[in-house]
């Protein structure tokens, strides 16, 4: 009976103890911190700079360390290979947001008397991708380095953060697609004129001081400012631009709902990360206006949009362009959900369902328009 005893008590888990398993709950790995319990049904999203990309970074904690080899996830899984660590890294699901203004504003070339050239286009298409997977690498060396990427951030996988790659690396990544931004905007400006170096610099230089540099205006509440302007008429109007060599009235305008449905995916994205981008330092403009009145602003640039369609298509003389309009019906969801005060991970639906509103409103907005200026109406 005594040795049945003591065979006992030597079989009893320590305090926080799994049974059998050898491993104090206490004491972790080094360099690997829990992350925070986040609910089964989160599911990642899709937005410029803040879209979670994929089931790994939802389920691996952590890691602090510079180098990866040997390391699983929290639920057993493999961490993603060489490729697709850089390809989740660069965020695929942001892309939409540099294709639409792109669309929109060949669409507006159309019907302008010129014969568009179709290289132009695709070189346009180049310059906006690239500037879109080097902003998003800037971002991730950027708040990598500077602590801001915190482990309890809900969000796309971060490279530097995890420890998936170097600082190094991810910022000769962003340098690398800034490159081939630069020599797709050289070419363009060989052709059309060579203001559009100065403005593919402001273009590189917004992608890079986002988060970048001694004071970064994403951190100054000037994000969303930023990616209307950039995303929005600069993207569109800059397309239409190498196109007929002129800036167009009709360009502008269709610039305006475009900029809107962009700046609402940032305005969300920031909208979910206001506990933790409020405790790193970073004050975003959701951070400034707090959570109540980020939503209000959510909801009026998505209502915004749509009221300026009609307006677009009528002064601009594309009335085929009120196409958009069906896309109210993808609108109805996340909208529906921001003002039912949604917090944390369950906005994360709401970030994808407003990258697809901005992808089919661009994509019917852009027909609309494009048809329209074909037939000469």
């Amino acid at each position: 009976m005594g040795r049945t005893r003591r065979a006992h008590r030597r079989g009893r888990s320590a305090p926080g103890q799994q049974p059998g398993s050898g491993f104090s709950a206490r004491s972790a790995p080094t360099g690997v911190t829990r992350p925070p319990s986040v609910p089964n049904s989160a599911q990642e999203a899709s937005a410029p700079g803040s879209f979670p990309l994929s089931r790994w970074a939802r389920q691996t904690p952590r890691v602090t360390t510079g180098t990866s080899s040997g390391r699983r996830g929290a639920s057993g899984g493999a961490e993603p290979g060489p490729v697709r660590r850089w390809v989740l890294g660069a965020r695929p699901r942001t892309l939409p947001a540099a294709v639409v203004p792109v669309a929109v504003g060949i669409a507006c070339a159309v019907g302008e008397g010129h014969g568009l050239s179709a290289w132009r286009m695709v070189a346009a298409l180049v310059v906006s991708l690239a500037l879109q997977v080097a902003t998003n690498y800037a971002n991730d060396y950027s708040d990598g380095v500077r602590g801001t990427d915190s482990a309890g951030r809900v969000g796309p996988l971060r490279l530097v953060a995890s420890g998936l790659a170097s600082p190094r690396h991810v910022k000769l990544a962003a340098l690398a697609a800034f490159g081939v931004a630069g020599l797709a905007g050289l070419a363009l400006a060989v052709v059309v004129g060579w203001e559009l170096l100065l403005v593919g610099a402001a273009c590189m230089a917004a992608g890079w001081f986002y988060t970048g540099g001694p004071r970064p205006y994403g951190y100054a509440g000037l994000g969303e400012l930023f990616v209307f302007a950039f995303f929005g008429l600069v993207a569109t109007a800059g397309t239409t631009y190498v196109l007929v060599e002129r800036v167009t009235g009709l360009a502008v305008a269709a610039a305006v709902p475009v900029g809107f449905l962009v700046t609402a995916i940032l305005v969300v994205n920031n909208l979910r990360d206001i506990p933790t981008d409020a405790a790193t330092g970073k004050r975003t403009l959701a951070v400034r206006l707090g959570d109540r009145r980020t939503r209000g602003l959510y909801v009026a640039l998505v209502t915004a949009t749509f009221v300026a369609v009609p307006i677009v298509a009528g002064l601009g003389e594309r009335p085929l362009g009120a196409l958009s309009l069906a896309a109210l019906v993808i609108a109805r969801r996340p909208v529906t959900v921001v003002l039912s005060g949604a917090k944390g991970p369950a906005l994360i639906p709401v970030l994808g369902g407003t990258g697809r509103l901005h992808l089919v409103f661009g994509l019917l907005f852009a027909f609309g328009v494009l048809v329209s200026g074909a037939l000469g109406n």
